[in-house]
């Protein structure tokens, strides 16, 4: 099964992934809770880290029957082999409908399209399998990914779920979004953060899985593996990075007209994106002489961070922060485009 947190909606079929290079202290974590399992654990972090593949390795060695010393699941046993094929008894994992519809890639009837919410009927669907006893006689456990994507009529039924637990049935609740998520539905769960890996292990991580220039593929994603790994495979978002970088290191030249026209293909989401972390290292070259996301481009950035003001750059990046929010659905991508362009070209007086 391929369970990576790394794209928008992103699929979980094909082989279970062993655990990451950079999750073993987060792996040892969740050992050390074993004796002690609340009823509901909410594993939080950065997107792109493989938090739900760390989730999908736990549930497997929750149901194993002989799991080694470490606690990872033995893949021999009975339960094993039905978790490996999608159909061990006593395990639900609960998504949204385009997530599924992103593995099977069938279009419904109808032509409608799937829903990126987690729906009521989804988790109370869950009630009969919370009553029942387990088939194997051990844990029962249920996965819900992405957490935020339960619309509140699924995250008030998940909360009457866990305000009566039953007694070993484990929900694991896998999340980027943790501050999306109901406060009463936060204070039911333990909170246990997945953390980021070093760049050190990240960049040798994608070095071998063959991506030239890891350094890099790894700051552009903010430092999230799967993700750079998923951009590096399918080349998304680089021809747009390349020419928004030519015109921003240039803001004197910039024509964000003519550039927003340029870039009208291409998915808002990843220009904000860029925008973001270059305002972001311009703000850290003012502040703290140091970049981030681009260390190749870092004389051009403290260069041009001499000549803008703090409080626009501050000013910019709020606005970014609340065009990334709008990302998905915008009205006129053009427009959107021109006048985030024309917003970062004021920022440098003439």
């Amino acid at each position: 099964m391929k369970f990576s947190d790394n794209s928008q909606i992103s699929s979980h079929h094909s082989e279970m992934k062993p655990l990451y290079p950079w999750q073993t202290e987060s792996w040892q974590a969740l050992q050390g809770l074993r004796g002690r399992l609340p009823h509901a654990l909410l594993l939080k972090g950065a997107q792109g880290i493989g938090k739900l593949d760390l989730a999908f390795n736990f549930a497997q060695s929750m149901l194993c029957e002989s799991p080694k010393a470490d606690g990872i699941a033995c893949h021999e046993c009975n339960s094993c082999r039905w978790f490996e094929q999608e159909s061990h008894p006593d395990f639900r994992l609960i998504q949204p409908d385009a997530l599924s519809a992103a593995e099977d890639s069938d279009e419904k009837p109808g032509g409608k399209k799937p829903s990126r919410e987690i729906a009521v009927d989804q988790i109370r669907d869950l009630s009969s399998f919370a009553n029942l006893s387990a088939h194997c006689g051990g844990y029962r456990v249920v996965i819900i990914y992405p957490a935020e994507a339960m619309n509140n009529n699924a995250a008030n039924s998940l909360l009457k779920t866990l305000e009566e637990p039953t007694d070993k049935l484990l929900f694991l609740l896998v999340t980027h979004k943790p501050q999306q998520l109901l406060p009463t539905i936060l204070s039911r769960c333990l909170s246990f953060v997945v953390h980021t890996p070093t760049r050190e292990i990240g960049a040798a991580w994608l070095a071998q899985q063959g991506v030239k220039n890891p350094e890099l593929a790894l700051a552009q994603t903010g430092f999230a593996p799967l993700q750079a790994l998923g951009w590096a495979e399918s080349g998304e978002g680089a021809e747009e990075r390349t020419i928004l970088l030519n015109a921003i290191r240039q803001p004197g030249k910039l024509d964000a007209l003519a550039l927003a026209d340029s870039l009208q293909r291409s998915a808002p989401v990843h220009v904000i994106h860029c925008l973001q972390q270059w305002c972001q290292d311009m703000a850290s070259a003012k502040l703290a002489g140091k970049v981030r996301y681009f260390p190749e481009q870092s004389d051009t950035l403290i260069k041009l961070a001499g000549g803008v003001s703090t409080v626009a750059l501050l000013r910019f990046q709020k606005e970014l922060l609340e065009a990334r929010r709008a990302a998905f659905h915008p009205l006129n991508p053009k427009l959107f485009m021109e006048s985030l362009l024309l917003s970062y070209r004021q920022l440098f007086p003439a």
